[in-house]
C-alpha cells in the first residue's frame, strides 16, 4: 500500500475521515496477514514509511504508525504519506540468559502478588 491520504475533505468530518484512513490501514494489514505464508516463512512483516508527502517519507516500525497519524491529526495537518510492504519474516530464538532472566522475573513477580493477596 503506497498512498497518499488527505484529512479535509469538502462535505466530510475530519474526525470521521481520520477514522475511516485508520480503518482502511488496519483492514490492509489484515489481509495481508491472511495470505498463504511461503515455504520456510513464518510470519508477515512488514516495512513502514511515514511522511508528509512521499519524497519526506521516512522509516517507521509499524506499531508506532496509528500514533504518528493522531500525532498528524493533532497538529492540524493536511495530509500525510503511508507505506506498507508486505515482506518475509522469519522468527528468532531469544538468547538463553534473557529467557531465563525474563522467566525468573516473571516467577517473582507472581509470588509477590500471590503473598499481597493473602494479606
Amino acid at each position: 500500500m503506497r498512498k497518499t491520504f488527505k484529512l479535509n475533505i469538502e462535505g466530510k468530518q475530519r474526525d470521521r475521515v481520520l477514522d475511516a484512513v485508520k480503518h482502511e490501514i488496519r483492514k490492509y494489514l489484515k489481509r495481508e496477514r491472511r495470505r498463504e505464508l511461503p515455504a520456510g516463512v513464518d510470519y508477515w512483516d512488514f516495512d513502514c514509511r511515514f511522511g508528509a508527502t512521499q519524497e519526506a517519507a521516512e522509516p517507521v516500525h509499524l506499531a508506532t504508525l496509528i500514533s504518528l497519524i493522531d500525532a498528524v491529526a493533532r497538529e492540524g495537518g493536511e495530509q500525510f504519506y503511508v507505506e506498507i510492504l508486505a515482506k518475509h519474516g522469519h522468527r528468532q530464538a531469544r538468547p538463553e540468559r534473557a529467557a531465563g532472566a525474563s522467566a525468573q522475573a516473571a516467577s517473582a513477580e507472581s509470588a509477590a502478588s500471590f503473598l499481597d493477596d493473602e494479606s
